[in-house]
């Protein structure tokens, strides 16, 4: 966390005894008011919806601060850069240039393996992580992930209303949070479903028996056992080696996001997208947690920080990066292909082997699938009531997809109803 003036210490210095009774001698009661004052200024809030005027007022006396947030984009111009950007205006905004939010590109900070103590130690402020690739740490966490696959899944519709039903049930279920707790992190979004995952193949793979001996490159262990159990072969390569191992033939296809696919080019040695719509591939979630930088801020910058979550998601859902993937795609001259009805069925089979199996585990409770399907069911009608409807299908999403939609009105619905109570104060 930084000050104009260079690397900003959130620690109170103490300084020897002898040197505190010269300094008594010295100070006249006004200094100590304006000390306390000081520390008024620090711990004053705004009122959740307040005018921008009385949030000036609040912040006025704080020195200005910067946040560093990493997230996976490669750059400015990569189509996940929107995960950021979106924010660190809104926020810079919100806080009249007090604050100023630093964006960390690619785990320039700290990689995946690193980045929870990265935070907790304060080298970043705020982070995407993945803790899907530390299951035995983030049990609870993983659970909830391996719920997330199996629904259908329409392009657009599909990405807002899992992102939702995840996020209010992760704030909903204390195993999640206590998880985070328990490493020095608080959650700004507890589990971010991300964007819909499909397979990227160098060859057309949309029969169960395409998948025998696939050596396919998967990101969690749901993942890894779908792969197992279509006779696959699974594979964990960093996204950084994805490209190079399609290109040489050292993995057949990867399951992932379309964003990652765009921006590391892998349409150009693996041309071929194979999508379900009657069910879905699992997902690896992240989730986007704030460190111990951004605990000791004065509490109005907090506040800041966490009401500007709308922002936030409308970049999150605009970092899917689909209509950019369907271009090259087709640019490349590659295919985007519905798998069959026969693949998607043993899809949902493994979908409802993995609900079982977290029901059984009783690490989120046994009503945890009726829980997250009731907020897949409430936030589905709030996005048909707000007007967000599907004009196409993934094969022609770049040429209906509208990327200045705003998605706002639903973020803002999900924090004065879940958010709310978690709002610093």
């Amino acid at each position: 966390m930084k000050t104009d003036h260079g690397r900003r210490s959130w620690t109170r210095w103490v300084t020897s005894s002898a040197a505190l009774a010269a300094l008594a001698l010295v100070l006249t009661s006004c200094g100590g008011e304006a000390a306390d004052g000081d520390e008024a200024a620090e711990e004053q809030g705004y009122e959740f919806g307040a005018p921008q005027e009385e949030v000036n007022a609040a912040i006025e006396q704080l020195e200005p601060v910067t946040v560093t947030y990493q997230i996976p984009a490669t750059s400015e111009q990569s189509p996940q850069a929107n995960l950021g950007t979106h924010y660190k205006e809104a926020v810079e905004e919100r806080s009249n240039g007090q604050i100023t939010v630093e964006l960390a590109w690619n785990q320039s900070v700290a990689p995946y393996e690193d980045l929870h103590n990265a935070l907790a130690d304060g080298r970043v402020d705020m982070a995407f992580t993945l803790p899907s690739y530390e299951p035995a740490e983030f049990p609870a966490f993983t659970a909830l992930n391996d719920l997330l696959g199996g629904d259908p899944e329409p392009p657009l519709t599909g990405e807002l209303v899992t992102n939702l039903a995840a996020a209010e049930t992760a704030w909903q279920t204390p195993e999640i949070l206590t998880e985070y707790e328990q490493i020095g992190v608080t959650p700004f979004v507890p589990v971010m479903a991300s964007a819909s995952y499909y397979s990227i193949c160098s060859d057309e793979v949309t029969e169960p028996e395409d998948w025998d001996g696939l050596q396919v490159r998967v990101g969690s262990p749901a993942a890894l056992d779908l792969v197992s159990h279509l006779g696959g072969s699974p594979v964990s390569i960093a996204g950084v080696e994805a490209y190079e191992a399609l290109q040489r033939g050292t993995i057949d296809c990867t399951l992932g996001v379309l964003s990652d696919a765009a921006q590391g080019g892998f349409f150009e040695v693996a041309p071929h997208l194979g999508y379900p719509t009657t069910t879905s591939f699992p997902r690896v979630a992240g989730a986007i947690l704030t460190g111990a930088g951004v605990e000791e801020l004065p509490v109005a910058y907090q506040q800041i920080l966490f009401d500007s979550f709308d922002a936030y998601f409308d970049g999150s859902i605009k970092a899917n990066g689909k209509d950019e993937a369907i271009a090259q795609v087709n640019e490349l001259g590659g295919s985007v292909v519905e798998v069959s009805p026969e693949l998607q069925e043993e899809i949902q089979q493994f979908a409802d082997l993995q609900r079982q199996e977290v029901v059984e585990s009783g690490i989120l409770g046994e009503d945890i699938v009726d829980r997250l399907q009731a907020s897949r069911e409430k936030w589905a009608d709030r996005v048909e009531e707000l007007g967000y409807e599907e004009q196409g299908t993934l094969a022609d999403f770049d040429e209906w997809y509208d990327p200045e939609a705003d998605y706002r009105p639903l973020a803002q619905e999900l924090f004065q109803e879940v958010m709310l109570e978690h709002r610093p104060n």
